[in-house]
């Protein structure tokens, strides 16, 4: 954020910007009552790198949309609860995506007819 306001004073776009005039992201989609979600970080085990961590930030209406779709299983839940069992909730389904497209593609059948003159119809 602070890079593009650098570009924009040396554009001369602006006269000046106070910090009070800059919104973030999350702040501009909390303004339109949208959702917000971002993953701020994540770092990865160096010695297993199956392992690791992300640091999420969202907005009060991602959770009021997460408990209306169900990812609320109790009143004492905390946010980041219901923030992480969705986010698992994505990982599973990007997993079992990508293990049915694996198993459809080895389990395509693949037929050869010869047809002669030393080639082959393959379908």
């Amino acid at each position: 954020m602070l890079e593009k306001l650098k570009d924009l004073f040396k554009k001369k776009k602006i006269a000046e910007v106070t910090y009070e005039q800059v919104k973030s992201a999350k702040q501009i989609a909390t303004d339109k009552g949208e959702p917000y979600f971002e993953v701020l970080s994540m770092e990865i085990d160096p010695n297993d790198i199956n392992n690791g961590s992300f640091e999420f930030d969202w907005n009060d209406k991602m959770i009021a949309d997460l408990i209306r779709h169900g990812y609320q299983m109790d009143p004492r839940d905390s946010d980041a609860d219901i923030v992480d069992r969705w986010f698992t909730a994505v990982c599973r389904n990007v997993v079992l995506e990508t293990a049915e497209q694996y198993e459809a593609m080895n389990n395509r059948v693949v037929k050869s007819k010869d047809v002669g003159g030393g080639m082959s119809e393959v379908s």
